[in-house]
């Protein structure tokens, strides 16, 4: 026996049906997302063309990149997925390092 042999695992049918329908749903869900942020792109875009005041734009640009970030972490990142908690926990709290620290010198600017 050499160190090269090589072990073939067949699958099933079953077994290939469900993975086939897993990526399948997988792809859609990613399609789906990708479409939803190039919407949110378009609706900032045209918040910004359209001339509206930048007291209005800034927060409406802001709001709908937090939604991008959010689906970008939890559908390309794959964050949604079991056995992520580890990363998710460091991920919720550099975010919230990174807001205390926004919030703390926007503040201090401010006043």
């Amino acid at each position: 026996m050499s160190s090269h042999d090589n072990h073939v695992y067949v699958r099933s049918q079953t077994e290939f049906e469900y993975l086939k329908r897993k990526r399948r749903e997988n792809m859609r869900t990613q399609v789906t997302t990708f479409s939803i942020m190039i919407f949110l792109t378009l609706i900032s875009f045209t918040a910004v063309v359209a001339g509206f005041s930048k007291y209005y734009i800034i927060p409406i640009i802001l709001l709908l990149a937090a939604v991008q970030v959010v689906l970008q972490l939890y559908y390309f990142m794959h964050m949604s997925e079991k056995n992520h908690n580890i990363p998710a926990y460091f991920i919720y709290f550099a975010a919230m390092v990174g807001f205390t620290f926004l919030l703390t010198f926007i503040t201090i600017v401010w006043w």
